[in-house]
């Protein structure tokens, strides 16, 4: 690894300054994506700016209206630990419980795990059923970008140079609805996901008044899949229902073959996991209020 410089500022403005002024700079939270990339030579940086510090970046509250603020910089560990998020919001306490091993869930943030872009993020797709909108701050001021859109390829997401992820701002919990994040790895623990599925459901007087899907691991990006969520809306929650929306999901799949499994696997992972993943947001949803 090459020599870097340090900075950790303690206010947003001197982070933006800092990372405004040097086009080699990066920013960092945990550090668990980003150094071990420059160990191995995948990315450099003279400069690496850390954001611990900022207290924007480390906020875990509710706002007056029940909306989740939650700092990109927030371990994963205060995420699941947080009784209000487990109660409120328990598919963002476990997907973060997914994420590494404990000593990586002590440095480990969402934040991170959005702007890393990989495609087998396991939070992101949590982040899109869930309607999330992602704070960014730059030298331009501040702007709000949709967790569906911040990723535009792998590696690659819509940060503007000098700008940086603050974090989110995630809605209230609709009166009976669920969510579910299932994933496929070799391992149980500390693996990445050969695919991955999350879905949102909330019902109303028997029917699904509101459903969405997101895929991860199966695409360039973190797929949402917007049509089978439409598909479901005003449907009754039936297996034929979930089979087929499952079926558009596998549909919008557009996996690759690596190291970790076959293109047709992943396809099938990606209509038994939606179909699982449906299914147990409905259970979820049914069990609010009853």
């Amino acid at each position: 690894m090459k020599w870097f410089d340090y900075a950790a500022p303690r206010s947003l403005a001197e982070a933006v300054n800092l990372l405004a002024g040097n086009p080699r700079a990066r920013p960092f939270a945990g550090g668990t994506d980003l150094l071990v990339q420059m160990r191995a030579g995948l990315r450099e940086a003279d400069l690496l700016v850390d954001l611990k510090h900022i207290p924007e970046l480390n906020e875990l509250a509710c706002d007056s209206a029940g909306n989740l603020r939650l700092g990109a910089a927030v371990p994963c560990c205060r995420i699941y630990e947080n009784q209000e998020v487990r109660r409120r919001w328990p598919v963002l306490a476990e997907v973060a419980e997914m994420i590494g091993g404990i000593p990586i869930q002590s440095r480990a943030s969402l934040g991170g795990n959005l702007c890393n872009a990989a495609p087998s993020a396991d939070s992101v797709p949590v982040m899109i059923v869930l309607g999330a909108v992602c704070r960014l701050v730059g030298p331009g001021g501040e702007r709000k970008v949709p967790a569906e859109e911040f990723c535009t390829g792998p590696g690659q997401t819509v940060l503007r140079p000098g700008e940086l992820l603050v974090g989110f701002d995630i809605p209230a919990p609709e009166p009976r609805s669920g969510a579910c994040y299932l994933r496929f790895t070799p391992r149980k623990e500390m693996d990445i996901a050969v695919a991955g599925a999350a879905a949102a459901v909330a019902l109303e007087d028997g029917l699904i008044r509101r459903a969405s899907i997101a895929l991860a691991a199966v695409a360039p990006t973190p797929l949402a899949v917007p049509e089978a969520g439409r598909f479901l809306a005003g449907k009754p929650p039936s297996p034929e229902n979930i089979r087929t929306a499952a079926e558009m999901a596998r549909a919008a799949a557009r996996p690759i073959t690596d190291m970790r499994g076959t293109a047709e696997h992943r396809r099938h992972l990606v209509g038994v996991l939606t179909r699982r993943a449906l299914e147990a947001a409905v259970r979820r949803a049914a069990e609010v209020n009853s």
